[in-house]
């Protein structure tokens, strides 16, 4: 079966967000708000400096991911952070999630991005592996957060 890798639209957003729904399932730093997660998707979809992907097969939205710019001091210029990557259960170890990534890093490097970098749950064993058969390295830094909003 062919898919296609596109850039999501606003249309995309229910689609979006009940594949979100299963990845924060199995994240526990997470709760799942189809309301909040809707409007995060909107502002990345409208903010300059970011963009969603969608994978589709006939017509039926089965995967995503969204990238974001930054800038690093460490590498002196711009880095893309990808994040919501996610491909429907029924649809995995087909190449959506490999053909989302490509198509995120390739909006990273034409908008100038000297790295990506991505996040993932460190119990999140079938993504980690995911991850580090198509080349992305682990860091010994730690992701700290703290709510302010």
């Amino acid at each position: 079966m062919t898919h296609r890798i596109r850039a999501a639209t606003a249309e995309d957003i229910p689609a979006m967000v009940a594949l979100l729904r299963q990845l924060f399932a199995i994240e526990d730093d997470f709760a799942f708000d189809a309301a909040v997660q809707a409007r995060g998707l909107a502002l990345v979809l409208a903010m300059p400096g970011a963009a969603g992907f969608v994978a589709e097969r006939d017509g039926k939205v089965l995967g995503m991911a969204t990238a974001q710019l930054l800038v690093s001091t460490a590498r002196g210029g711009p880095v893309a952070t990808i994040e919501d990557v996610v491909v429907d259960s029924s649809a995995r170890g087909g190449g959506l999630g490999r053909a989302l990534l490509a198509a995120a890093e390739a909006w990273a490097r034409a908008q100038g991005a000297l790295r990506v970098q991505l996040l993932a749950d460190r119990e999140n064993a079938e993504a980690l592996d995911f991850y580090d058969r198509i080349g992305f390295g682990r860091t010994r830094m730690v992701w700290l957060v703290r709510q302010i909003g």
